[in-house]
């Protein structure tokens, strides 16, 4: 058993183990995946290898991994679908494990057709879940409520308005450093930063998305005096290279942290379990589009590589529209 890439551990021989290593490397090199998507894929192979390991009787080697015939495959797609994972994790875990084997095969180390045979199980289609226009100034506004200390609430204020206001990922936002942020808020030397200077009509932020893919992000005032209002109390010295949003020790902000806040939002409001930090990104897509946006630009705005994947928030427009309907028109009425 090899420990690769921190906490994953790979049931494999030596020989596996060098193989995903090396993988490993050239996805971060060649095609800049992300910590996270590294980590990600590295969970779904070991979940592959830990499968083989007890359906072969010993960790599996290249020839094994050579030898893996199509119903081996689906025997694990099988044990995935027991396991009660989502169709959606099912599909990615074969996803990842298909560009494994095509790098040993370009490498030179294995050689496997029967992974191109198995298909992919059918995803559900899925429409973007958004909150309401009030339910997500609602969040914005009561997030606040929950920290008894007041600079960890003007930064959760100024993250969630980031996140409604600005379309980011929960990812891209925590990613981004003190750097990043326009001058509309000075760090005196001492540490915390001095009182607002006021909001620029024109500022923006550079914002590294999926596949290290860079895009110019507007701010507007109300995103500017929250993070100026944030940056004004926060106890820590943020130096331009250091993280925008901090942790009460003063580290980078942990995901879990914000997931936590908006499970506590739920409870609060009494919104749906699809009320996620996410669901604020697919708000601003679909509340800009319904106030008439042009939907290139809101592909622009949220990072999409393809105009398709923008287009899902027509249909969550669509739905608004008829929900709207069914409960005005006299004719749609029982």
């Amino acid at each position: 058993m090899a420990k690769l890439a921190g906490v994953i551990r790979l049931q494999a021989t030596p020989g596996v183990a060098v193989a995903y290593a090396e993988w490993r490397r050239w996805l971060a090199d060649e095609r800049r995946a992300s910590a996270h998507t590294l980590e990600a894929y590295g969970h779904d192979l070991a979940a592959f290898f830990k499968f083989l390991a007890n359906h072969l009787g010993g960790p599996p080697g290249l020839d094994d991994l050579a030898g893996l015939k199509a119903a081996d495959f689906r025997a694990w797609l099988a044990r995935r679908a027991e396991q009660g994972l989502r169709r959606s994790s099912i599909v990615r875990g074969l996803s990842v494990v298909r560009g494994f084997f095509r790098y040993l095969d370009r490498s030179g180390r294995v050689h496997n057709a029967a992974i191109n045979t198995v298909r992919f199980p059918k995803l559900p289609k899925s429409v973007p879940k958004a909150l309401s226009v009030s339910d997500a100034a609602a969040v914005v506004k009561a997030v606040g409520a929950l920290s008894r200390r007041p600079w960890l609430a003007k930064r959760d204020i100024a993250l969630f308005t980031l996140l409604y206001g600005a379309g980011l990922r929960i990812g891209e936002a925590l990613a981004l450093n003190r750097g990043d942020v326009p001058a509309f808020a000075k760090a005196t030397a001492g540490g915390p930063a001095e009182a607002p200077q006021g909001a620029k009509a024109g500022a923006s932020i550079v914002v590294t998305g999926k596949g290290q893919k860079q895009r110019t992000v507007p701010l507007l005032p109300v995103i500017q005096e929250a993070i100026s209002e944030y940056l004004a109390v926060c106890p820590y010295r943020l130096e331009r290279a250091a993280p925008l949003f901090v942790g009460a020790r003063g580290g980078r902000l942990n995901p879990r942290v914000v997931q936590a806040r908006m499970q506590q939002l739920r409870a609060a409001l009494g919104l749906p379990e699809t009320a996620t930090p996410h669901a604020l990104r697919h708000s601003f897509a679909t509340h800009l589009l319904a106030a008439g946006g042009d939907l290139r630009a809101i592909q622009e705005l949220l990072g999409h590589a393809s105009l398709s994947t923008t287009q899902r928030y027509t249909e969550v427009d669509a739905e608004r529209l008829i929900k709207v309907y069914r409960n005005a028109h006299p004719r749609a009425k029982g």
